[in-house]
């Protein structure tokens, strides 16, 4: 490795590191208030709530852009050159992203009820509930796709890429971004896979897109559609205030078993198709001679 890659690793250990003293400053001065940690205790355990999702997501969305933000300032570079150039917030390729993130996981669902692993049910909730808890899911859903693509396919790759190359640090990366996700209750292999070849997903969007905000669409809807509108296991994880009464029946490579549908089968054929959709939808720009 050369002197650019040991940099760029140098870099971002320093990053993670300043990450994870904000992060852990900001829960400390959180849970020593007394209110709020009644109210922690009061959240239901083990599955994922509006609340829960919005607090813990939340500390460590702020947590990386006050990190991103001192990294910015130390490196004299903006969040533009991190993959985020504000100008282009919730903006066209935002929206495009959360359309595509949306109908990747429809075609998987849709795939695993023709398979017979799969019924909607009906509404779980009344018209009012239905509506506080979905604005909420999407908040919180949103703060998911900032913290994970902002880090992920943001700051890390465009530093760890410009030391080693665009595609070797997306696939360390996305191996990095799978094995954290064992640790969700109900996890399994199929589902670490699955979200390191999201991670390589995600990253093609970054190169053909030339930023984050498709690839935060995209994650954001995914998760958004998985959790509150058809009411699945999200990387093993269950949702109270979902909106229908769904089931998962049948063979775990079917369904994806405790994992949820991001552990079938199917997600590999999904996702595959969905690399085509995007190599032809966002074309490689022709090099420069």
């Amino acid at each position: 490795m050369g002197p650019d890659g040991v940099r760029s690793i140098w870099r971002l250990g320093v990053a993670v590191a300043l990450y994870v003293l904000i992060e852990k400053v900001l829960e400390i001065a959180l849970v020593g208030n007394s209110a709020v940690l009644a109210w922690m205790r009061s959240q239901p355990r083990g599955v994922l709530s509006p609340g829960t999702l919005l607090f813990t997501e939340g500390i460590r969305t702020a947590a990386a852009l006050l990190a991103g933000l001192a990294m910015s300032k130390v490196e004299d570079r903006s969040f533009a050159e991190y993959g985020f150039p504000w100008r282009e917030a919730f903006g066209r390729r935002f929206w495009q992203g959360g359309a595509f993130g949306f109908a990747m996981l429809t075609l998987l669902m849709a795939s695993i009820a023709v398979a017979g692993g799969f019924s909607l049910g009906g509404a779980a909730l009344g018209a009012g509930e239905a509506a506080r808890c979905g604005t909420l899911y999407a908040l919180g859903f949103l703060l998911v796709g900032f913290f994970e693509e902002g880090t992920f396919r943001g700051y890390m790759q465009s530093t760890l890429g410009s030391g080693i190359g665009f595609w070797p640090a997306a696939l360390a990366l996305s191996v990095w971004f799978g094995i954290l996700h064992v640790r969700n209750p109900g996890e399994a292999m199929g589902g670490v896979l699955m979200v390191g070849g999201f991670g390589l997903l995600a990253a093609f969007s970054v190169r053909r897109t030339g930023n984050v905000w498709f690839a935060l669409g995209m994650h954001a809807a995914w998760d958004w559609g998985e959790s509150y509108l058809y009411g699945v296991s999200n990387s093993g994880m269950g949702a109270v205030g979902r909106l229908m009464s769904s089931s998962l029946h049948g063979p775990g490579w079917i369904t994806g078993g405790t994992v949820g549908p991001e552990g079938s089968i199917f997600v590999f054929a999904v996702m595959a198709a969905a690399a085509v959709a995007l190599h032809y939808a966002f074309p490689a720009k022709p090099k420069t001679p």
